[in-house]
């Protein structure tokens, strides 16, 4: 698959991934609903898998453009993004809820626009 190609895929399945979250957590005020009953522990649990896929995507597509096209939107803190992925899959049992949720509520919605305007750069070009 050509470079372009892959990077347009794996951006729409972020920019999915990130919908879907946003979703999910629309009715979610407070990082204490993931402790308040197994419903919300459960969502805390798949909220987790999907940071993490999130994460693993964008390594991805750092990694296929050599570290060359994330610079270009600062505005998204993709060290985090990439960091928090690290987190969760190797230090589980002591995650943090709040950031969890912090990073839900205030971080992904300038993600996902990024995600979108990328999207359209790249196919407006259609070069990396």
């Amino acid at each position: 698959m050509h470079k372009t190609e892959y990077v347009l895929t794996a951006l729409a399945k972020i920019k999915q991934t990130v919908e879907r979250v946003i979703s999910n957590s629309e009715q979610i005020a407070s990082y204490k609903y993931y402790y308040m009953s197994p419903a919300g522990m459960e969502r805390l649990e798949s909220t987790c898998m999907l940071l993490i896929a999130i994460g693993e995507s964008i390594k991805g597509i750092d990694k296929i453009t050599g570290k060359e096209l994330l610079p270009l939107y600062p505005e998204v803190d993709w060290k985090g993004a990439m960091g928090i992925r690290d987190i969760i899959a190797h230090h589980y049992f002591e995650l943090d809820a709040e950031v969890v949720f912090n990073v839900v509520k205030n971080e992904f919605p300038n993600l996902l626009q990024t995600i979108c305007r990328m999207m359209n750069d790249l196919d407006a070009t259609k070069t990396l």
